[in-house]
């Protein structure tokens, strides 16, 4: 890989993987070589978050850059602007080829956001029906996750999920091989966005089978629903825990079923790798494995994310390109908004200055020479009922919102995040300059009274247009086939031989 020639990217991200549950990070349990190979001879950073723990405002800051309060981007039902530059109308406006195949959970009319092509569909819909509404906490949505997915966890033939994902797959490694026989010779970025192992914990039988025979590791930290934070109980109201509570036999099924999902993550990360490597594309190409969020898998009794506990907000970056980066390990912590600036360094260009950005490139530390050590995050989605926001720093995490208790944490000391010393009078003036700090970045009044209005309109908004014709914003990919295989606007001769790759004489 030439140091000087623009890198080509693929960026494999996969759905509500918690960093601890990948051998790269330290499990015992999952069985997953292939990002094993890629951690082996990659940069890999452990202690790497996302921004909000939740699908689509996680996504939307690390497309952004910027934390989903300076873009509206509150929930899974919040519109990304169309405004906003994303990394890919940033790479693109650079000359590069942007090319999505999975999910994004964009919402809105806007299902592009700078990339050139998007493969697939999305496999969540992108109107406003799952707007939260905090004025109602009560009332549970019929549409969020319900505690189904771990007390009826196992195998299975197949899923939605499987559906979707074995498409995103083939298509991405379709558009490898349509590229390597293109006349386009511009980089490319290309994002492959699996939704698995995300709940249902359900998994067909092969992947099921791999977990044989082994030991499932279970909680580690088990607390009495009395005893947790108030955040936790409304988390446990919102998932439905009231209504169903799992079994140990029910605990241990869910989570062999996750680890059967990161597995088949696994060979899917394997199938990319190996088409990158049959298109040519290899020796230029920066690999990159990518989280959404984390899942609390039964970890303080919660389930699935919306908190910044370590399983819910903690992430996996990968970073594989062996003729620009030595393999290492990076301490400092990170997060999704350093993705874009980090891509843009790496591909020789700059974000307009007009936008500002709340990441920085992890160019140093990919290069080992350097780089910073924190973490801010927000979280305004189901669950709570007031910004939650947190800062991590050096060895400590702290946690607050207007309606609850503050959370400190020494995450060197105290890794499970079982001693809250937000109460310690030994840390009162830690917990003075934090929350002093936390009224000089946020006006939380200001940004509780917005995600009030934002979900006000929505709510509206998706009443009116569900009345008489519906028409829907999700992504339609297009497939003319009158351009595929063979047809008569070409000559035979021709066509076969530029379908075919490598060609003679090359």
């Amino acid at each position: 890989m030439s140091p000087t020639k623009p890198p080509n990217f693929l960026i494999l991200m996969a759905d509500q993987l918690t960093a601890g549950a990948l051998r790269a990070y330290g499990n015992r349990v999952s069985r997953t070589p292939h990002i094993d190979a890629l951690a082996n001879g990659g940069v890999v950073f452990d202690s790497f978050y996302c921004n909000s723990p939740l699908c689509a405002p996680s996504r939307f800051s690390m497309m952004a850059g910027r934390q989903v309060s300076k873009i509206g981007a509150y929930d899974n039902a919040a519109e990304l602007p169309a405004a906003v530059p994303t990394f890919a109308h940033y790479l693109r406006a650079a000359g590069y080829q942007t090319a999505l195949s999975g999910k994004m959970h964009f919402c809105g009319p806007d299902q592009l956001h700078g990339f050139e092509e998007r493969l697939t569909t999305d496999i969540y819909p992108a109107d406003f029906g799952w707007t939260p509404d905090w004025e109602h906490f009560d009332v549970r949505p019929g549409w969020y996750h319900t505690m189904d997915s771990v007390t009826q966890a196992g195998p299975c033939t197949r899923t939605n999920q499987i559906d979707f994902d074995d498409e995103v797959v083939y298509s991405a490694r379709q558009k490898l091989f349509d590229m390597a026989r293109g006349r386009d010779r511009r980089p490319f970025c290309m994002v492959v966005s699996m939704t698995h192992p995300h709940d249902p914990y359900t998994i067909p039988q092969p992947y099921w089978d791999r977990y044989e025979g082994v030991e499932i590791d279970m909680p580690r930290v088990r607390i009495a629903p009395e005893d947790l934070d108030p955040h936790s109980r409304r988390v446990r109201h919102v998932i439905g825990l009231e209504q169903q509570q799992p079994t140990e036999a029910q605990i241990r099924a869910a989570r062999r079923a996750y680890y059967g999902a990161i597995s088949y993550v696994d060979d899917q990360i394997g199938a990319m790798q190996r088409a990158l490597a049959e298109a040519r594309f290899a020796e230029d190409t920066i690999v990159m494995v990518i989280a959404d969020h984390g899942d609390m898998l039964g970890e303080r009794g919660l389930w699935f994310k919306m908190s910044f506990f370590e399983p819910a907000c903690r992430i996996p970056l990968i970073v594989n390109a062996p003729g620009r980066f030595s393999p290492r390990r990076v301490g400092a912590a990170a997060s999704l908004v350093d993705l874009l600036p980090t891509l843009c360094e790496l591909a020789g260009t700059a974000p307009a200055p007009a936008t500002p950005l709340c990441g920085r490139s992890l160019v140093p530390e990919l290069r080992g020479v350097g780089g910073s050590d924190e973490v801010i995050g927000e979280f305004m989605g189901e669950g709570a009922i007031a910004p939650l926001v947190m800062i991590r720093r050096g060895r400590q995490k702290f946690v607050h919102s207007p309606v609850d208790p503050d959370q400190l944490y020494d995450l060197v000391a105290d890794p499970l995040e079982q001693r809250n010393l937000a109460t310690d009078a030994a840390h009162a003036d830690t917990v003075r300059a934090f929350r002093a700090e936390v009224a000089r970045r946020w006006d939380l009044a200001a940004v509780h009274a917005d995600v009030i209005a934002s979900q006000r309109r929505r709510h509206l908004v998706y009443a009116a247009l569900r009345k008489g014709r519906f028409q829907p914003w999700d992504h339609q990919p297009v497939r003319d086939a009158t351009r595929m295989y063979i047809r008569n606007d070409q000559e035979l001769n021709d066509l076969e031989a530029m379908a075919r790759f490598p060609r003679i004489g090359h």
